[in-house]
């Protein structure tokens, strides 16, 4: 299992086709433990999938360092599985292969064979080894997404919004199997989401960022027992102040009409 995480004075400035420099990141402090399922949350544009990608390696900050097991982060490794929004599975593979790809370009298959069929079942994906991502839905072909990252064993999961396109149900089932699996793997699981109930829902620490530049505006520990009732007095309490953190709660709004 991977250890702590964490972002010491984190900044990340990006520089505009115009030549301007748009600060995304502005001092982030944060420790993540181990094993734990962290989501973070925050108005569209403020550096949440930033830190993502800041974490995988994939980005590096302008000032400041990420830290996995008190090893500096400078580049993509495979201890971090990356999962997006949108599927991006490979059209011309079927399900199969789409998760056993990352095992073929690192020539572990011949090795690790039998994980393939592993995660299949893990995800839920049995008996649809032979489909193409045209033929499922948005949520099993997410469900193979999740596969193909968890099939190279990370110690983290991040997942930058990965149920954001789904129907409500197929997203609540969705959230359940993620607890499931990250009991089954004990991984630890950072988040991007932009729904509070989803947050609360799956989360022991929910960080609330402010608008860009991102800093951390609250961290919040969620208490509550697993499996959580939505409709529970205290879910409904903590989705009321992360909501209010957010200055959306409470705050009417002016309606223009025009004719």
């Amino acid at each position: 299992m991977v250890g702590s995480i964490k972002f010491d004075g984190v900044k990340k400035d990006f520089l505009t086709m115009e030549g301007e420099t748009v600060n995304a990141l502005s001092g982030v402090d944060l420790e993540i433990e181990k094993g734990s399922f962290v989501c973070l949350i925050g108005p569209s544009g403020c550096g949440k999938s930033t830190m993502l990608r800041l974490l995988a390696g994939l980005d590096t900050p302008t000032e400041g360092t990420i830290y996995i097991d008190d090893k500096k982060v400078t580049r993509p490794d495979y201890d971090r599985g990356l999962v997006f929004q949108d599927p991006n599975l490979f059209p011309w593979l079927n399900i199969y292969d789409n998760i056993a790809f990352g095992l073929k370009v690192r020539k572990l298959f011949k090795d690790r064979k039998n994980d393939v069929g592993e995660f299949i079942e893990l995800v839920g994906l049995k008996g649809f080894e032979n489909s193409f991502p045209h033929q499922l839905s948005g949520g099993m072909c997410q469900r193979a997404s999740l596969a193909r990252a968890l099939i190279g064993h990370p110690q983290a999961l991040l997942l930058d919004e990965p149920l954001g396109a789904l129907d409500a149900f197929t997203r609540m089932n969705m959230q359940d199997e993620l607890l499931r699996i990250k009991k089954e793997k004990e991984m630890t699981m950072i988040m991007v989401t932009h729904d509070v109930d989803e947050a609360v829902y799956l989360a022991d620490k929910i960080v609330v960022m402010t608008p860009r530049p991102a800093k951390i505006e609250q961290i919040i520990d969620v208490r509550l027992s697993q499996p959580r009732d939505r409709n529970n007095a205290e879910f409904i309490r903590l989705r009321s102040k992360i909501l209010q953190i957010l200055d959306f709660a409470g705050k009417e709004k002016e309606v223009e009409y025009s004719i």
